[in-house]
């Protein structure tokens, strides 16, 4: 048996260096999306407590928009002929996912604060 694992020859090899650098690719990808999302955006001005979970609400929001525009874009693209990484589609449908499936449980988890508050005596 010649090749490492069963997969013989130079073609073995070429196919292997090809998944590395796909890997390689994918992994820059994602940390170049990791610092975008750690950036910050500029001085905010302090508006109390109130404010400042406003606003990081508001952001949030506006990140899982951007984000799920972005898979539609891509799937839309795909489905075009336009792009030919299925990899990158499948990829951004899974990060638009579990940012809506993260909003919605934080939303559960307001709306739960919420009525536990009003149901408090005075």
């Amino acid at each position: 048996m010649n090749g490492v694992g069963g997969i013989g020859g130079a073609g073995g090899i070429q196919q292997i260096l090809a998944l590395r650098q796909q890997i390689l690719d994918r992994s820059n990808l994602l940390q170049q999306v990791h610092t975008q999302a750690q950036a910050p955006e500029g001085p905010a001005a302090p508006q109390g407590p109130a404010g400042q979970f406003g606003d990081a609400l508001q952001s949030a929001l506006s990140d899982v928009t951007a984000t799920q525009r972005k898979a539609e874009a891509l799937s839309s693209a795909y489905e075009r002929g336009e792009v030919t990484d299925i990899a990158a589609v499948m990829l951004a449908r899974q990060e638009s996912g579990i940012a809506f499936e993260a909003t919605l449980q934080v939303r559960n988890r307001l709306l739960s604060a919420y009525q536990d508050i009003m149901r408090m005596g005075v």
